[in-house]
Formats: structure tokens, sequence, C-alpha cells
């Protein structure tokens, strides 16, 4: 068996190197590059339930527009959109099952939904579509002063339990690092069923432009930097969880050396977005190059003997991962030599 050869959510993958959900691996074409540069898994963009219900709002209303002018539409009109119109939900899940027919590698759709109905429906279509795997995008900002924390954790909860139950195929739950106690969530979020979790959804957060007054769509890729909540935490919970969930890190992840890090503190997988978008497909190829050849540096035979050997449990400052470390941070900064050295910069 290769050295790089792991498990995620039950399902065998070649790597731990997994392409998560983005604007490329929505793209069969695309996906299809990723695979052959190296991508174990693909992760497809979520369908959201916003973008069908809106959908389905425009559709009645060109349904509606003419029908009291002209008797002919009665018949004609509703004739003309069902040849023609293909709704969000169709297109993705035309995409899910070109995905499964062409890919050789496991294909994982992604659901955002807004009511509880929603998510199991359209789960169950994904699954019938041909999905290897499911992953719920648990994506909310709670912003209602009258729900709790509790009450707000309590239905993603039951989220989670309703699809899990509605389902055959794998699970998997990205959780954003949001909640009041994370570890206390997470741990619930795999009591209710999940196969694994996803560490960790970012929030994206709209700009405002001053001219106009406007609040206006903003997306920045991720970087290395941001790794290392998701690193903390994984080493966290990996003890916790005892090997029966799976863990996977996302965001910051852009080499082989962030993929070690990722595998050391008992992640299965790493997947990568914005690194893929910077350098393109064939950057899985470069990331498992240096990865294999880190390995074979250290000393390591498999993922499976590097697998969470620096985790909470393994670590030789074990409370290190529990508090957020200021003080050893804070000294940790050094000055730069031109703020000290008294001659004039630049």
């Amino acid at each position: 068996m290769d050295a790089l050869a792991t498990r995620y959510l039950g399902l065998r993958l070649r790597s731990p190197l997994v392409a998560s959900a983005g604007p490329l691996s929505g793209r069969p074409d695309q996906a299809l590059r990723m695979e052959e540069a190296g991508a174990a898994a693909i992760v497809l963009p979520s369908l959201f339930e916003e973008e069908i219900t809106r959908e389905d709002e425009d559709l009645l209303m060109a349904f509606e527009a003419g029908s009291e002018h002209f008797a002919e539409a009665l018949e004609y009109f509703p004739d003309f959109i069902k040849a023609s119109f293909e709704s969000a939900a169709e297109r993705y899940l035309r995409v899910v099952a070109e995905m499964h027919e062409r890919l050789g590698v496991p294909v994982i759709a992604s659901l955002n939904a807004a009511s509880s109905s929603s998510w199991v429906h359209y789960a169950r279509r994904i699954e019938q579509a041909g999905a290897d795997a499911l992953e719920l995008n648990l994506y909310r900002v709670a912003a209602d002063p009258a729900r709790s924390s509790a009450e707000v954790e309590e239905a993603d909860l039951a989220v989670v339990r309703d699809v899990r139950a509605s389902l055959a195929i794998p699970l998997a739950v990205k959780l954003a690092p949001y909640y009041t106690s994370f570890a206390n969530v997470a741990l619930r979020v795999a009591e209710a069923g999940a196969n694994g979790l996803v560490l960790m959804n970012r929030f994206y957060q709209p700009d405002l432009d001053v001219e106009t007054r406007e609040v206006v769509p903003s997306i920045e890729l991720s970087s290395p930097w941001e790794l290392r909540l998701p690193l903390r935490w994984v080493a966290i919970l990996q003890p916790l969880l005892g090997g029966r969930t799976s863990l996977a890190v996302t965001t910051g992840i852009d080499s082989g050396t962030d993929a070690a890090k990722a595998l050391l503190v008992g992640a299965d997988v790493a997947m990568m977005t914005s690194a893929i978008l910077r350098h393109g497909p064939a950057h899985f190829a470069s990331v498992e190059a240096e990865l294999r050849e880190w390995m074979e540096r250290n000393e390591y035979e498999s993922v499976e003997q590097l697998r969470g050997s620096v985790s909470y449990a393994a670590s030789d400052d074990p409370p290190a991962y529990e508090r957020a470390n200021y003080l050893r941070t804070l000294h940790s900064w050094t000055t730069p030599s031109r703020l000290t050295s008294g001659s004039p910069s630049g």
C-alpha cells in the first residue's frame, strides 16, 4: 500500500489531499484535472436552499407575467418553461451524476439549507444522484437575540440527526468555530451521527462601499496563518473522538508542509481550495511531492504512522492546545533591529 493511503468517512483514499468546496470543484473538467494531479477526493460547492427558493420565485413571476392579457399564454407559456428551465437543484444533481460517472475518486456533495424539510429532501436527492458522501455546511449567523446559544446548537444537532437518519452514505459536517463551547458541540455532532468533522468553516464578511453606501460582497483567499485555528482544535478533538469520527482540516492548506501539520495533529485529510485557485489544479502534484519528501526526511513510512503524533494526547505540553498561550506568544515577539538600532530607515 502506498505511504500516502488513508481513509476518510470510511472511504479509501490514495492520499490525504482533497479538493474542498470551491469554484473549480463544481466544474467536471476542472475536477478531472485535479484528480489527474493527485486530488484523492472532490468536494463539490454547496447547494444553497436560497438559490432554489429564489429561482422558484422568479419562475412563479414568469408564469404570472401576461397571464391576464393573452389567453394563449395559459397553454403555451408553461410548456415553454418546462422545456427550457433547469432549476439550481436540477443543475446541481446533474453535476453530481456527471462527476460520479467521470471521476475515479470519491465525489462528496455539499448542502446548505435553511429549513429542516429541505435538509432531508435535498440530501436524499443528492444521494440518489450518485454522491459517495455528503458534507453538511452549517453556515449561519446567529443574530436573533431571542434565540439562546443552546437553541442554536440544538437546531444544528437536529439537522444532523435528521439527515443522518435519511441517508445510507457517509455524512460529514463542516463547522464554524463560533460556538460557545466548541468541543462540546463537536462531540455532540459526532454523537448525532456525523461520520466526520470538517474544520473550519470560514466566516465570509461583506464590506461597505463608502461612496455608494452599499454593502458589497468581499472574499479573500485563505492564507497559511489561518491554519492555526483548525490545527489547535483537531489536536484537541482527535483523542476525544478516539478515531471513531474522521477529521478534515480546511482553510490555510497551501503546501506539503501545511498538510504534514494537519496530519501531525490528527487529521485524516487536508483540504485545499484557495491554493488551487492561486496555482491551478496542478498544484496538487506539487503539494503531494513536498509531503512525500517531508515524510521520507522525517522517517515516516505511512500516513497512519504520522497521524496524531503531535495531538493533544501525544504532546509534551497538552495545555498549550487548551489555552490561548497569550503570555508565551506575546513574549515571542522580537522587535525588528531597524526599530532599535537608532539609525534612520528608508
